[in-house]
């Protein structure tokens, strides 16, 4: 992360500032003791053994910002001791810099990725994460085979619509030749069970002599002309 702003917190994390700067990083430092309300929004925060009792005010402050405190020796104890205290990692003042940049990089890297919001697909209550797989409706859980997943993302892109049974034998039984439709009925009913577990109203509606559509309501369609 270019440009990260590390705040430094005590004399042995400030005593980092040179070799942070010298590594692309910038710093401000924090003074120690007191509760001063922090003005700036800091990528990570190394904090010195003596202010570890800050910590959960810097929690408060600062949510998931990565919290790294020093330590005085590598043992389990004082790993131990580090992690109950709120903190995300340790670093050794004790020892050079090198750790220490590896552990940042990596927190830094990882923070990144976790603030790039994921994209969820949603109708009503029902609330699907494609990049975790997890499908939900309100606050349940629900499981379901990779076949009924990859049907009700395919109703889910095409949410509002009615998608047909031609369609959903093209793209969802692709590889079984002869599959007839009514192995969609049979699915159809599988996903309705499950997404109605809880007693929850009906998304997936059947449009009769069309195909099926998930939307909140059935939808409204324009009468066609008889041929």
């Amino acid at each position: 992360m270019a440009e990260a702003l590390i705040l430094l917190l005590g004399q042995e994390a400030s005593c980092l500032a040179p070799r942070l700067e010298a590594s692309g990083y910038l710093t401000c430092e924090h003074p120690p003791g007191g509760h001063p309300e922090l003005t700036i929004a800091p990528d990570a925060v190394l904090i010195s053994a003596a202010e570890a009792g800050q910590i959960p005010w810097l929690r408060q402050q600062l949510g998931r910002v990565p919290l790294l405190l020093d330590v005085e020796q590598d043992t389990i104890e004082a790993r131990s001791l580090c992690l109950s205290t709120g903190a995300d990692d340790f670093w050794l003042s004790c020892l050079g810099p090198s750790d220490l940049l590896m552990r940042l990089r990596l927190h830094l890297n990882l923070s990144q990725q976790v603030s790039i919001p994921i994209q969820l697909l949603q109708v009503g209550d029902l609330v699907v994460n494609p990049s975790a797989r997890q499908v939900k409706r309100a606050s349940r859980t629900v499981n379901l085979t990779a076949r009924e997943y990859q049907l009700l993302l395919l109703l889910l892109e095409r949410k509002g619509t009615v998608v047909s049974r031609e369609q959903i034998l093209r793209l969802i039984w692709a590889d079984q030749q002869g599959a007839s439709s009514n192995v969609i009925e049979v699915y159809v009913r599988y996903l309705r069970q499950k997404l109605e577990g809880g007693g929850e109203r009906r998304l997936i509606h059947t449009v009769r002599g069309q195909g099926y559509c998930l939307s909140e309501r059935l939808p409204h369609l324009e009468p066609t002309d008889a041929p």
